[in-house]
């Protein structure tokens, strides 16, 4: 039996109660789907930076190196030295955001079933910044290779779904004729080498309308780094806020899994943060591993964590948020109780 290795990061605010609920969870997939999964627990974020003096400590990095995958909870304002920084390191160039309705939620209806394909290493995210006299000046990159390779993703990604097999360029390559201009060219391109993949294209103004107007039209949004991360925000509160919202950080060899709201520092320790954006974000791993690694058992436990979310939410079983009554960890409970068939 194949032991997975976990690098776990709780992180901040109410990242270490949705990692004590999502473990339970993980617990119930190891014992139903007979999988082993050796998870480290690893420090990063807020507190390990005031406690050792560095947000990413070598000795988290080495662990992380040496996993199959990362689990990370949200951190706070060590965000861009945790969260971007290991993007960067390992090279997770596909930062992949589904936006799903589920039922007992509030969403805009019931039919929205979309994902963003973001580009996560480039774009003014590289942080290069300077000072000039009375102006600070953001250098923006975009590259030919980074935008193929996430085209490409977006392309594969929307094969693999069981949506309307659709890929939607977002840039503003009207005003940034240069680097849009390059993102909007190399899309098309590689649009060409998916004939039984629809391509269309907007404008991320219109985008952004657009995912108020008719999100149902969606299948895969592909797009730069930072139209990415503004948008797949705004689609979230479409479907319930950021607590029913997970995510990927993808590369060719590695990936870290981490949902996409910060860490909410004013929940903390009240124990009534949604953990559906973790759980669901365990599913995104559990699927990762078993395409990676040809695991049948890990693809079938994605689906069953799923399934579980789902059940779970359509009896009512959920945190204030949605407008339950359970606590992070009792949901996390319920959705367990669920996978083991109880």
């Amino acid at each position: 039996m194949k032991t997975y290795k976990i690098a776990l990061i709780p992180g901040d605010g109410i990242g270490p109660e949705q990692t004590e609920a999502t473990l339970k969870v993980l617990d119930a997939v190891q014992k139903r789907f007979t999988l082993k999964f050796d998870i480290i627990k690893v420090e990063a974020g807020d507190d390990c930076l005031r406690r050792r003096g560095t947000a990413l400590p070598e000795d988290t990095i080495d662990i992380i190196k040496n996993s199959h995958a990362c689990l990370k909870g949200p951190v706070g304002e060590t965000a861009k030295d945790v969260a971007v920084r290991l993007r960067l390191m390992f090279d997770l160039y596909a930062n992949i955001r589904p936006v799903k309705s589920y039922p007992n939620v509030p969403c805009l209806r019931p039919d929205i079933d979309f994902v963003f394909a973001r580009e996560n290493t480039e774009d003014v995210y590289k942080g290069i910044e300077f000072m000039l006299p009375n102006a600070a000046v953001a250098l923006r990159i975009i590259t030919r290779q980074g935008t193929e390779r996430i085209a490409r993703y977006a392309f594969e990604l929307a094969r693999r779904r069981n949506g309307k097999k659709k890929v939607t360029a977002v840039h503003k390559s009207n005003i940034m004729k240069v680097t849009d201009g390059l993102f909007a060219e190399v899309c098309r391109e590689v649009a060409k080498r998916y004939p039984d993949i629809k391509f269309d294209e907007l404008y991320v103004d219109a985008a952004a309308l657009h995912l108020i107007r008719a999100p149902q039209e969606f299948d895969v949004l592909v797009t730069p780094n930072m139209f990415g991360d503004i948008l797949s925000d705004e689609a979230a509160q479409l479907v319930g806020g950021l607590g029913m919202a997970p995510g990927a950080n993808v590369g060719d060899h590695f990936a870290m899994f981490e949902p996409v709201h910060g860490s909410a520092p004013t929940l903390a320790g009240k124990h009534t943060a949604n953990p559906c954006s973790m759980i669901l974000t365990t599913k995104l791993m559990l699927d990762w591993l078993g395409r990676q690694f040809r695991d049948k058992k890990c693809v079938s436990a994605a689906e069953t964590i799923e399934n579980a979310v789902v059940k779970t939410l359509s009896e009512g079983s959920t945190t204030p948020d949605l407008g339950g009554k359970m606590k992070t960890e009792e949901v996390g409970a319920t959705i367990a109780e669920k996978i083991k068939g109880k």
